[in-house]
């Protein structure tokens, strides 16, 4: 298999092996960025199980949310038809690698990455670059990153090095003329695990926005 047939069929079976989610919890980042903003168009970079997409939908926003693995794209269409908000939440399945989803007129007022991490080859620097462009003029990005290893990441590798807010910044390689970073910090917070054990994590949290023409 290549390395996109290779990722599918992982995530496929990750989502395939739990019971699906009914009532997704949102990524306390997203919730602490957006809570003051008026509702407009979104894009959700890696949906999930839909928490992030759903808590956008309840306050007004119009959701595009893609994922590589078709169960949680299906999965995240019917809980939101479930909940009334079909109509503000489309689901794409896409390989970020080799496709992009296309944008409303005018662009996003925010493209949301939450821990856009995997074990397979993916430009992610690549991926991010182009949801920057997506960006309608005084719109956001917001990217949140690992900044520590939690006793149930995949990845426990005691040499891993987490890249700063800032140097994913810089390898974006944006023009500053037309975006600038709103935040670049690492806070930390106490997270749960699938398994209820709770411990403390660090976030990198990274936001651009594009400069108003």
């Amino acid at each position: 298999m290549n390395n996109t047939t290779d990722a599918v069929t992982s995530w496929d079976g990750i989502y395939a092996a739990r019971a699906a989610a009914t009532d997704p919890r949102p990524n306390v980042r997203l919730t602490e960025t957006v809570a003051d903003l008026p509702p407009g168009e979104a894009l959700e970079l890696g949906c999930g199980e839909g928490g992030d997409t759903l808590w956008l939908a309840r306050r007004g926003w119009r959701v595009t949310a893609v994922d590589l693995s078709a169960v949680a794209v299906e999965r995240l269409t019917a809980l939101a038809g479930s909940y009334g908000l079909g109509g503000r939440v489309t689901a794409e399945r896409h390989d970020l690698g080799t496709s992009f989803p296309e944008g409303p007129e005018g662009g996003f007022d925010l493209v949301t990455a939450h821990y856009l991490h995997t074990p397979y080859e993916l430009d992610r620097a690549a991926v991010l670059r182009r949801a920057a462009h997506a960006l309608r003029p005084g719109g956001r990005l917001l990217v949140v990153d690992h900044g520590s290893t939690a006793p149930w990441s995949w990845n426990q590798d005691p040499d891993i090095r987490f890249p700063s807010p800032r140097e994913v910044a810089e390898g974006l390689a944006l023009d500053p003329a037309d975006w600038t970073v709103e935040r670049a910090d690492a806070p930390r917070r106490t997270a749960t695990g699938p398994d209820g054990t709770t411990a403390e994590v660090t976030d990198h949290v990274l936001i651009v926005v594009r400069r108003a023409s």
